[in-house]
């Protein structure tokens, strides 16, 4: 078998697997919930790695990212996220010069990247209104799935949450829903509060280039890309392997 490298990103609510070949072309990508446990995680995707024929024991190398890095034993070593997603990002669209837009879980990061290099970057707190895990919460309020959300969040409008935090965004919510707010109205006020965060963590990173790239969980929901084009007036390109920008990073080490 030819020879292949594995980049192991362990988020906050997703572990991302990827294998590349010596080409760096992906062969083989892996997404699950990373649990409760990192450790049980890590050693479930070395398992799935040895049956799919890509044994970490025999790879070129194993890097390891991410919140949950230091729980891969098997990793030959371990690198910031920040890092691998701007070196990913740049693999994947194809671009020395890039904003790096990654809205994950627990955080959101804006990454500049600069002749293929990181050169800055923003992350927001962890409690901010501006993530992943916010919009699953406010999705479950609304008692809809995230690709419904935005369904509706497009059809909404008229309607602000102006909470930085997210348990006092939920009870904005939760006060909206009592005065008989329309489902759409509210879930257009919880994607732009969002937009709003990530615009805001934009503009504080000097000297970004105007080339914005989308990855993280939230790549596959276009209208999450062409709200942030809108509210950037730049274009926001993303693709569905965007969400494995940090573990392609990784990898191609």
């Amino acid at each position: 078998m030819e020879k292949y490298s594995i980049g192991i990103d362990i988020g906050s609510t997703s572990a991302k697997t990827v294998v590349v070949d010596e080409n760096k072309r992906i062969i083989f990508t892996d997404l699950q919930p990373t649990g409760w446990s990192s450790i049980e995680t890590a050693e479930g995707i070395r398992k799935l790695l040895a049956e799919k024929g890509f044994d970490p024991a025999g790879a070129a190398k194993v890097i390891a990212t991410g919140y949950g890095r230091i729980s891969v034993p098997y990793a030959t070593k371990t690198v910031t996220e920040i890092s691998c997603h701007g070196k990913g990002a740049v693999q994947l669209f194809g671009k020395n010069n890039l904003t790096v837009i990654d809205i994950g879980g627990q955080d959101t990061k804006v990454i500049s990247v600069v002749d293929g290099s990181v050169r800055d970057f923003l992350m927001n707190d962890k409690c901010s209104a501006g993530t992943g895990r916010f919009l699953e919460v406010m999705a479950n309020s609304l008692g809809v799935s995230l690709p419904t959300l935005c369904d509706m969040a497009e059809q909404g409008g008229g309607v602000k949450i102006s909470s930085m935090c997210t348990v006092f965004a939920e009870s904005e919510v939760i006060s909206l829903i009592g005065k008989g707010e329309s489902r759409e109205n509210i879930a257009y006020a919880v994607v732009a509060s969002i937009i709003e965060k990530v615009v805001s963590q934009v503009g504080r990173l000097q000297g970004a280039s105007t080339n914005y790239c989308l990855t993280g969980g939230l790549c596959d929901m276009e209208y999450i890309r062409a709200s942030l084009e809108k509210a950037l007036g730049f274009p926001v390109v993303t693709c569905p392997d965007a969400r494995f920008a940090g573990a392609l990073g990784a990898a191609i080490r």
